[in-house]
């Protein structure tokens, strides 16, 4: 059946897919972490400023040497603020990419699993109807031996094992159909005077020949 070609093909699709997308999740969860520690960052600076900004305003802070030292702490601060700031931006645009990468990883990875439930389906019903057909060939094979002799069924069931299924060969054409070699005119000779209930075999490829009218005696 095609689909079980498709289904391993498929399946190591999905699984480097699927590692992809776990590399890509451990991306986006590294980031989110770096991403709330930048922002934390910049919350304790911005606090830190306001907490100063409003020392100054109310007037808490009157020594002229605090006052200055305030100053160019502020000045320090606002500094770290767009640095920092600049640093949200850059880890929010990283986590964007690596969520984007995500995405993608994770919907190959839902597509072939939709894929593959549609391959395995058809699978499975190929699958019953040939069970089906086996079933109906068994039976008919059973019908067919009915009233063989024994040793006959048997070298069959040993030829079949031996010949890939196939321990029987029509002689068509002066041809064996299982090995597909032309048998010389003296064998053809012998076979043709041969009783029409004994059992002839191919010279070459050991099988039982089924004489019949298009067999070329």
């Amino acid at each position: 059946m095609p689909e079980l070609a498709e289904i391993v093909a498929l399946q190591t699709t999905r699984k480097s897919s699927d590692d992809q997308a776990r590399d890509a999740q451990i991306a986006v969860d590294d980031l989110a972490v770096e991403q709330q520690k930048v922002d934390s960052d910049v919350e304790t600076v911005k606090a830190r400023r306001e907490r100063d900004r409003s020392r100054m305003d109310q007037g808490l802070v009157t020594n002229p040497k605090d006052l200055e030292r305030m100053t160019h702490e502020l000045e320090s601060l606002e500094r770290r603020i767009t640095s920092l700031e600049d640093d949200e931006l850059e880890v929010m645009a990283r986590l964007e990419e690596a969520q984007r990468t995500l995405d993608e990883f994770s919907g190959k990875v839902r597509e072939a699993d939709e894929k593959l439930a549609e391959l395995m389906l058809a699978r499975d019903q190929k699958t019953a109807e040939i069970d089906l057909q086996l079933a109906k060939v068994e039976a008919d094979r059973g019908l067919a031996a009915e009233g063989l002799p024994d040793d006959l069924v048997a070298l069959y069931d040993r030829l079949r094992t031996q010949k890939g299924g196939v321990g029987a060969a029509e002689l068509r054409q002066r041809r064996c159909s299982g090995c597909q070699l032309s048998i010389d005119n003296a064998e053809l000779a012998v076979i043709k005077a041969s009783p029409s209930d004994l059992v002839i075999r191919c010279e070459e490829c050991s099988r039982i020949l089924v004489r019949t009218a298009e067999s070329g005696l």
